[in-house]
């Protein structure tokens, strides 16, 4: 399409400030150089990261050498979960620790629409104290042995996140009992296995939760106490509780611990402190066993990687039921960070439940550092597409312009502090405006959100790898890497192998950069499945002197010791004709498109192209639905133009157009494309607690639409 007049002027405008622009840059680099010091930064950013391994095939290890954390743990044996707490708690003491927001009231607002939706106005944080936090977390372990555990049993907590949540596994350490964890958006078979399968008799849940754990307690016949966290504003109505299973509130149990003089019972090493269930991805969730070994070495391989000052402050909002959202705050506790809490409806000023004229959780708390998932990062990137867009052409081109602007600076090793204050700060605001370190974890991110998401924010985003399976760590990405689409180098505590998967022509000898199957090795890797000792066999082993991991996702090192992720032996389709496609590949790219919100990419050997499902964006499916149809769009609601076949053609060929700006080949973009008004969550068991997709659900979901776009 040849561009308009408006392009061509857009275009010019943007020439011409780019020209000034430049003319700055020459005038006033020497200044910069002066005060930034960038060559230290390239230097720092082309540093080698990890080296292979002598006489290895393709093992990689991190040679940095022990930081004082590292020296210390070793120096005063801290082995256990508990010991890390005890040392933190003397050496922060009357440091804030955990963080609350005080909720004033609950009032209906009515909407531009005329909808009413309730709100919450809210206060200031609440804070307790190091010594305040253990207090509590002594009070709750004494408390469960008074209510019938015993040390060596197990306690579930189902709960979603909040200072409670971390109290309470805490106290459960204490006393060496072990924790299970399950996602608070598991489905009712999912929490009944998992109480089942651990044999536990106490749980501990949330007012939010009480009506969804009703009916699982009623097939869960073991279970004889059930602890609940209150709610701020409103009593929690338990009577829906079966017969024989005594309620006890959570501020009760402290009473309790508080007048107990029940000693402490202090786990060792090789204790099991964590069963975690997995979010269930490919079937029934499997509860992994975490020590305290595990857990200890983890925190320490992250507390090196990532750099902590001593006016940090940290958002707590993922799941804590997430190995991920668990290692963060267990680190925050090591190094006296203090925990503010919070959800994805009070987390912005524009949250769902935030009143008008009321701050959201960010402005009040201002984090420094946030843990993230790309399916978050995803949406925030898109909203800021969307904003961008909606101010008009000039603005967004002018827009994509500063971002790449910053990147080539960053670079290069210079920092673009002005830019930053006259256009990214509004931006970097809606986050509190001090964030300067954000971890991403638990799928890969896209280059294109890895790079918006770090021009905007003005902050390091790292980029990591890691499983439940080792306790959620592997690589990780330090603050003056500015590769992106890399999930950094091997942490300290363990090392990175790759082996041949010769079925998907993955090798360690390709060339230029070895190619294969990750298999990680260290202390972090953990005990195993409970009760699944073949399945354990399948993917852990022993050699060299470690415990070894086989992860399934296909990795490739670079020169410098830094891992990308880019394939999934799961995820990967064999086509007609023998070309592999990564579904999870094409997913990552195309998601990052204004259009979707969530897709599943499906391909079946039989045939020679792939296709996809898409949860398309609701407003810009509309925006689309009046450029393509005109009038016959007015009227139709999204359940409708989902149902457009025509909508569904004009949808395949943005997406194919985003492909092919994403580097996508042929093979690899959709040939037919479905819509689907029907949102995926956990509930509907489509997507996992961690809304990772589930495969073979969705197959069977979508298997007339399937066999529809394959026609």
């Amino acid at each position: 399409m040849a561009p308009t007049m408006k392009d061509r002027i857009i275009s010019a405008a943007v020439f011409v400030i780019s020209g000034i622009v430049m003319c700055y840059d020459i005038i006033t680099i020497p200044i910069y150089c002066i005060l930034q010091w960038p060559w230290v930064q390239v230097r720092k950013a082309k540093k080698i990261r990890a080296r292979p391994v002598p006489n290895a095939s393709c093992r990689y290890h991190n040679y940095d050498r022990p930081s004082g954390l590292q020296l210390t743990v070793k120096r005063l044996q801290l082995d256990t979960v508990e010991k890390i707490v005890r040392y933190a708690i003397t050496k922060h003491a009357k440091k804030p620790c955990l963080g609350v927001r005080e909720i004033l009231g609950e009032e209906n607002e009515k909407q531009p629409n005329g909808k009413v939706f309730k709100k919450f106005s809210m206060g200031e944080f609440r804070w307790v104290s190091y010594v305040e936090f253990a207090e509590r977390a002594e009070w709750f372990g004494r408390a469960l042995r008074e209510v019938g555990l015993q040390p060596g049993d197990r306690l579930v907590i189902f709960a979603e996140t909040r200072a409670e949540w971390l109290i309470a596994a805490v106290g459960a350490f204490f006393q060496n009992i072990t924790v299970v964890t399950l996602y608070a958006t598991l489905g009712e078979d999912a929490i009944v296995h998992g109480i089942s399968e651990t044999e536990v008799t106490h749980v501990v849940t949330s007012h939010d939760l009480i009506k969804k754990i009703q009916p699982v307690l009623a097939k869960c016949d073991k279970v004889t106490h059930l602890v609940y966290m209150k709610d701020q504003l409103s009593d929690t109505d338990v009577s829906g509780i079966r017969d024989g299973i005594r309620t006890v509130p959570f501020p009760e149990m402290l009473k309790i611990g508080q007048q107990s003089s029940v000693a402490n019972n202090v786990p060792t090493s090789k204790d099991i402190a964590i069963i975690m269930y997995t979010s269930g991805s490919t079937g029934t969730p499997k509860g992994v066993l975490l020590s305290h070994h595990n857990m200890v070495t983890t925190m320490v391989g992250f507390a090196v990687a990532v750099r902590v000052n001593s006016d940090d402050v940290y958002l707590g909002y993922l799941p804590l039921a997430h190995v991920l959202e668990l290692m963060a705050e267990m680190c925050c506790i090591m190094f006296g960070v203090p925990i503010g809490y919070s959800s994805p409806l009070t987390l912005m000023d524009s949250s769902s439940k935030v009143k008008r004229g009321c701050r959201g959780d960010c402005s009040v708390l201002r984090p420094t550092l946030i843990a993230a998932v790309p399916m978050i990062l995803d949406r925030v990137a898109q909203g800021i597409k969307e904003q961008m867009h909606a101010s008009g052409r000039v603005v967004q081109a002018l827009f994509h312009w500063a971002v790449q602007y910053r990147s080539r600076w960053r670079r290069r090793g210079f920092s673009t502090p002005i830019l930053h204050r006259l256009l990214f700060s509004r931006i970097a605001a809606l986050l509190g405006g001090r964030v300067r370190a954000m971890v991403s974890g638990g799928a890969p991110l896209s280059e294109v959100t890895h790079d918006l998401i770090r021009s905007c924010m003005g902050a390091s985003v790292m980029q990591g790898y890691g499983l439940t399976e080792t306790t959620s760590c592997a690589t990780l990405m330090d603050e003056f890497d500015v590769a992106v689409g890399r999930v950094g180098h091997p942490v300290s505590c363990c090392d990175i192998r790759l082996i041949d998967w010769e079925e998907g022509g993955y090798r360690v000898r390709d060339e230029p950069h070895p190619r294969g199957e990750i298999v990680i090795g260290g202390d972090n890797v953990t005990m195993g499945y409970f009760e699944q000792p073949e399945k354990t066999a399948e993917e852990f082993s022993e050699a060299d002197g470690r415990r070894w991991f086989r992860t399934g996702d296909i990795g490739m090192f670079y020169p410098n010791g830094t891992l990308k992720i880019i394939d999934r032996k799961k995820d990967l389709v064999k086509l007609q004709a023998g070309e592999y496609v990564s579904l999870g590949r094409v997913e990552s790219i195309l998601s990052t498109s204004p259009l979707v919100d969530n897709m599943f990419v499906y391909g079946e050997s039989s045939k020679n192209f792939v296709i996809a499902i898409v949860l398309a964006n609701a407003k810009q499916l509309s925006m689309l639905a009046k450029e393509v149809l005109g009038g016959n769009a007015v009227g139709r609601s999204y359940e409708e133009l989902c149902e457009m076949e025509q909508l569904e053609e004009e949808v395949q060929k943005r997406l194919a157009k985003h492909a092919r700006h994403g580097r996508l080949e042929k093979t690899e973009i959709p040939a037919r494309v479905g819509l689907t008004s029907v949102a995926w969550t956990p509930d509907n068991h489509l997507v996992t607690a961690a809304y990772k997709l589930k495969r073979k659900e969705l197959s069977n979901y979508y298997k007339d639409a399937i066999q529809r776009l394959y026609k």
